[in-house]
């Protein structure tokens, strides 16, 4: 590792979850433990807040407050979904974070996030390169969705899974307390990558007769295979969980149940729908018995089901993007590889970030079923591993430990 020739500054961006900030504590414990005497800063509500200059100094938090952001959900330092634009299009932001680095001596720089984020990291990298500003960047990986590329899974994908199937477990216990006939349906997040859903195909290890029907964005929906499926599940068996992502879309490429006046910064539809359309397809043509359940964003934090796996591993990618930043290396995301399969065990590697911007790791065709409305058991040698290890989150009157967010803003 080369000396340490400046400070640090990590933010975070995207959609927050149960492990964000245990990427975050990675970084800032690993930075501080060099002893190097430079600082660790903070950008507040990431890249757009650094345009604001709304950057903290790590050494104004004590120390306790540091140790909570390990087992803290939510984005402790707050996040954005700011589109940086191309340099050539909007320079006078590009200069601006030049000299808001300059101003700070910062030399190193993490961005913790999802695709976007990626980009972002990607494009300041690409900038600094042009000018010749001395700074490495790294992008830490993190979304729910696990739909980035050249990484075998994402930080925070495992708690989400784990939360999510949880809940598929009591729901099923619920249907099955009556007699009569009884549909669910449970709507997960998943744009354009249906791993949220996929990973319920685990249910069947743990409930052989569970009856389930999964439908994931990777394969096109089609309303009347949809209604024959359900109609062969339900004489099978009159209770039946279906779990379908908000993403899935028609033989046109167009999402379920999109509203297409309402995009984001980054130009994605508004998505939401989907299981309300499914369960309006099976009213109308099969039965009334049905209810839905839409998750939203209690996918996202809950740390009462998270992962203690996905923890630990968030930790170790903050604290190797470290090494990796400061060993010299600039325009990377650290990615996770597993080496074994037989015993799970999992190491960082670098990829290039232009090999990661914009593109969408779904999941693959081969894992999915050939009824294309479940997962074979790949999926669940896959995300078994990923959900293992509990923490206990909670406080002696039976609450979820609450940090109080603003002690980091």
């Amino acid at each position: 590792m080369k000396s340490v020739k400046g400070n640090l500054l990590i933010a975070q961006s995207g959609g927050p979850t149960s492990v964000i900030n245990a990427s975050a504590y990675g970084a800032i414990k690993e930075f501080l433990s060099l002893g190097s005497g430079h600082k660790v800063y903070a950008g507040v509500y990431g890249i757009q807040g650094i345009l604001e200059k709304r950057i903290i100094d790590i050494d104004t938090l004590n120390k306790n407050t540091i140790e909570t952001l390990k087992y803290m959900p939510s984005s402790a330092f707050g996040s954005c979904r700011y589109k940086l634009k191309d340099y050539d299009e909007n320079e006078e932001e590009y200069e601006k974070i030049i000299n808001i680095f300059k101003k700070f001596n910062i030399t190193y720089f993490l961005y913790i996030g999802g695709n976007d984020s990626m980009d972002t990291a990607n494009k300041l990298s690409i900038y600094m390169n042009k000018i010749g500003y001395d700074a490495n960047i790294i992008g830490v990986p993190k979304t729910i969705d696990n739909d980035l590329v050249e990484t075998d899974h994402c930080p925070g994908f495992g708690s989400a899974a784990k939360y999510v199937t949880n809940i598929g477990i009591e729901i099923w216990s619920d249907i099955n307390a009556y007699k009569k006939e009884s549909i669910m349906i449970m709507e997960v997040m998943g744009r354009d990558a249906g791993w949220i859903a996929a990973s319920t195909g685990i249910l069947k290890s743990v409930i052989p007769d569970i009856n389930q029907l999964i439908y994931l964005p990777e394969i096109s929906f089609d309303k009347d295979k949809f209604l024959i499926d359900v109609e062969k599940a339900i004489k099978k068996n009159n209770k039946l969980l279906i779990v379908v992502s908000e993403g899935i879309k028609d033989e046109n490429g167009e999402y379920i149940n999109a509203n297409k006046n309402e995009i984001d910064s980054f130009g994605h539809k508004q998505l939401g729908g989907a299981g309300r359309h499914l369960q309006n397809l099976i009213k109308e043509n099969i039965t009334k018995n049905v209810k839905l359940i839409e998750l939203g964003v209690t996918q996202r934090c809950a740390i009462h089901c998270a992962s203690k796996t996905d923890i630990e591993e968030s930790e170790i990618v903050g604290r190797d993007s470290v090494k990796y930043v400061l060993a010299g290396y600039s325009g990377y995301m650290t990615a996770l590889e597993r080496s074994s399969n037989d015993k799970y065990n999992c190491v960082t590697k670098l990829v290039k970030l232009q090999d990661v911007c914009k593109r969408v790791k779904n999941v693959p065709l081969n894992w999915i079923n050939e009824q294309k409305n479940s997962v074979k058991d790949a999926m669940i040698d896959y995300i078994q591993p990923l959900i293992l290890g509990e923490i206990n989150p909670f406080n002696e009157n039976g609450l979820v430990k609450y940090t109080d967010i603003n002690f980091f803003r």
